[in-house]
């Protein structure tokens, strides 16, 4: 007999929508592990990036996904041991990212890796289609969703609480532009799953969200 794999709740949505800081949340508040899968793809950014490798070059791309340790803790991102959260965060990075992350190659060498984190007792996983493709038989699918605004004003105090002086008229326009490249790749492109929850983060708190994302996830579990 096989028994049933750890529930996943799996939260999707657009660049600066919340989905870390809340799937963070929740992982720490029902005792799951955490996926950033956006990580994932800033790892092998940062790597092209560090390599030179072209990012229009899709299979030399795709064998950077592998032969690496990558491990997430304490909310910081480890790379062959080498603690590298603060450069994925960097805007460079996360701009190569979308970039990269238009490559059927890369999308599919990554799914695997991706699905590994599923252990028990759980797993809360976030990204871009964590609940229409990487877990599509996750017990709870949630889409966050803002206005492009609230989410260029949210990216600006993160970058500006680090020290980093930033434009917010560019932010707005690169999230924009990131929101387009997303939804329209061919590959896995942004999209709520038909059975997911959407829920509007422009005028909530971490907090609200955070207590709306877990009681949904209650429910249904009491549901089953």
């Amino acid at each position: 007999m096989t028994s049933d794999p750890a529930p996943v709740v799996a939260i999707d949505g657009p660049a600066a929508s919340g989905k870390g800081t809340i799937a963070f949340n929740v992982a720490r508040a029902l005792g799951f592990h955490y996926l950033d899968s956006g990580s994932l793809y800033r790892l092998v950014a940062l790597r092209a990036l560090e390599q030179n490798v072209p990012l229009n070059d899709a299979a030399a791309l795709a064998t950077l996904t592998g032969g690496s340790v990558v491990s997430f803790s304490a909310g910081r991102a480890w790379l062959d041991g080498r603690d590298v959260a603060d450069a994925l965060r960097a805007e460079n990075v996360s701009a190569a990212a979308s970039r990269i992350a238009v490559h059927p190659e890369v999308r599919n060498a990554l799914l695997a890796r991706q699905r590994a984190f599923r252990m028990p007792p759980g797993l809360v996983a976030e990204g871009r289609d964590m609940g229409s493709v990487v877990f599509p038989d996750a017990q709870l699918k949630v889409f966050l969703t803002a206005s492009a605004e609230a989410r260029a004003e949210r990216r600006h105090k993160q970058l500006i609480a680090k020290g980093i002086s930033v434009n917010i008229e560019g932010l707005l326009r690169d999230i924009r532009e990131r929101d387009i490249r997303d939804s329209t790749r061919a590959a896995a492109p942004l999209v709520a799953a038909p059975d997911a929850v959407t829920l509007d983060t422009t005028d909530l708190s971490i907090a609200e969200v955070t207590a709306a994302v877990l009681a949904l996830y209650r429910e249904q579990a009491a549901a089953r």
